[in-house]
């Protein structure tokens, strides 16, 4: 007896001690080597160094795992769009993935067969099919914006929030986002935790990911901590929202939407109740981020090289009056190519989330120009370095949409890598596309944007993360009284939010 209890007994001591060891070893070069870590911001900027000084393609490795970073499009077109077969998975991200999303975020699955279900699913809501449905909703939206930015200028940013997120929240989820929601800022408040953990070496198990098969002495693992309270807390806001969807069906007073039909045909999709949270959240996330972080990049743009809104309102004023006769429609699209080559430009010039790209992961063995790339490498394109790039574009430092004044100038994905790049093209960019015409085509019309001399607009690094604090100051006022008149009479009972009652 007393041998079976010593032999337990060291037998449990090797259990917790190899991993203690492990863990002790692999923090202490985590933090040993801290200095020639990647940056856990600004990304873009870095990795756009490294290009220029090794080119169109080099590799970083992080623990065992190899990563390509790609720095142009014409590499990015060759692997991830033509080879897209074999480039079209995701990388493990125990971090991202595994511990703060469940496992459930679609945009970190790899790809197979839980992927192609949740993207079916999006498509749903997202397709190009639906743009009718949205169309009422961004036109009552981007009116209240257009209030809002009137009436309380110096909150311009939020209001950009609210705009982008009840779009969105109105077809997934059938109500309207009021101004300083709090549903909102939670949902800004653990989408900007959780964006830097998918950049390059953002944590220490995705270097060492045998850390995250450790499933005890959590005391020593900080970093598990972290994962879990955020994925506690993502969890919690969308659960929210459905607990919240199905309170107002019980009352008699939800209107349809994505999220009544979703849960009304489980039976036939046969999702747990995390899945449909973490499905209706990365609607709300990308639905909400997209458009925002377009039209933070557009305005900066305006403000600082305001030389193509002359061509813009020659444009807007032929179709929609030159002393303020009405607002821009969805209907002025083909009389518009200046307002669309805009809005590609706004997604080319500062990529701010996915500033390093989305990563891809190869299936397979594979050969390019004399590269032996082995199944399992990591492939993501340099967002901001490509974007950013002489070789890619005449003075990229520019906002100059007339870059985009060709046979494409429609085609809301050619000319640059905003919305991605493969099979993982962002399943929303036509939804992000209308979002933004209406948007801009009205902002433009009404209003002038200038910079705050007291307070330039940096160019030279990503925009700020967080969305509830001023990422720069601009100056955006009505351009005449007749265009402060338009918005008065247009567009204040659009900015009435009536409570949402549960």
């Amino acid at each position: 007896m007393n041998d079976n209890v010593l032999s337990f007994t060291i037998s449990m001591i090797r259990r917790i001690c190899a991993p203690l060891v492990l863990i002790l070893v692999a923090w202490a070069a985590w933090l040993l080597f801290e200095d020639v870590r990647m940056p856990r911001i600004d990304q873009g900027p870095y990795l756009k160094r490294l290009g220029e000084k090794y080119g169109e393609m080099f590799t970083l490795k992080f623990g065992r795992t190899y990563w390509v970073i790609l720095n142009s499009r014409r590499v990015a077109t060759e692997l991830l769009d033509k080879r897209a077969a074999i480039y079209s998975s995701r990388q493990s991200l125990p971090m991202a993935h595994d511990i703060i999303s469940g496992g459930k975020r679609m945009l970190l699955m790899p790809y197979g067969d839980d992927w192609r279900r949740q993207r079916k699913m999006m498509h749903r809501v997202l397709s190009v099919s639906q743009k009718a449905i949205f169309k009422p909703f961004q036109d009552l939206e981007s009116r209240a914006l257009m209030f809002q930015l009137m009436d309380q200028p110096s909150n311009w940013y939020l209001a950009l929030g609210r705009f982008s997120n009840s779009v969105i929240m109105s077809v997934v989820f059938g109500i309207r986002t009021d101004p300083g929601d709090a549903t909102l800022s939670a949902v800004y408040k653990v989408q900007e935790e959780f964006v830097p953990y998918m950049m390059p070496g953002a944590s220490i198990i995705d270097t060492f990911p045998v850390l995250a098969r450790i499933p005890f002495l959590k005391a020593l693992q900080p970093w598990r901590r972290r994962g879990d309270d955020l994925y506690r807390r993502t969890l919690c806001v969308f659960n929210k929202l459905i607990e919240e969807l199905e309170l107002r069906v019980r009352r008699g007073i939800q209107r349809p939407c994505f999220m009544t039909e979703l849960i009304d045909s489980n039976n036939k999709e046969k999702l747990t109740r995390e899945e449909i949270a973490f499905t209706a959240g990365t609607l709300i996330e990308a639905g909400t981020d997209t458009t925002r972080t377009s039209m933070l990049s557009l305005i900066a743009g305006t403000a600082m090289y305001p030389d193509w809104i002359k061509r813009a309102r020659e444009e807007l004023d032929s179709v929609c009056g030159a002393n303020a006769e009405r607002l821009p429609s969805f209907d002025d699209y083909d009389k518009l190519p200046m307002i669309k080559a805009a809005i590609k430009e706004a997604v080319r010039w500062r990529p701010t989330n996915a500033q390093t790209g989305i990563p891809h992961a190869l299936t397979v063995d594979d050969e390019f120009e004399g590269y032996q790339l082995p199944a399992g490498t990591v492939v993501t394109w340099n967002n901001w370095g490509i974007a950013w790039s002489e070789h890619e574009y005449s003075e990229p430092e520019r906002f100059k949409p007339e870059r985009f004044l060709d046979e494409d100038v429609d085609k809301i994905t050619k000319g640059h890598l905003g919305f991605g790049a493969g099979r993982r093209l962002c399943v929303g960019y036509n939804v992000a596309a209308s979002n933004l015409f209406i948007a801009v085509s009205r902002l433009v019309y009404c209003f002038e944007i200038e910079q705050d001399p007291s307070r330039p607009v940096s160019v030279d690094k990503p925009l700020p993360f967080d969305a509830e604090v001023e990422p720069y100051r601009v100056v955006i006022r009505p351009r005449s009284d007749a265009h402060r008149k338009l918005v008065e009479r247009e567009c204040a009972e659009a900015a009435v939010i009536h409570a949402n009652e549960i």
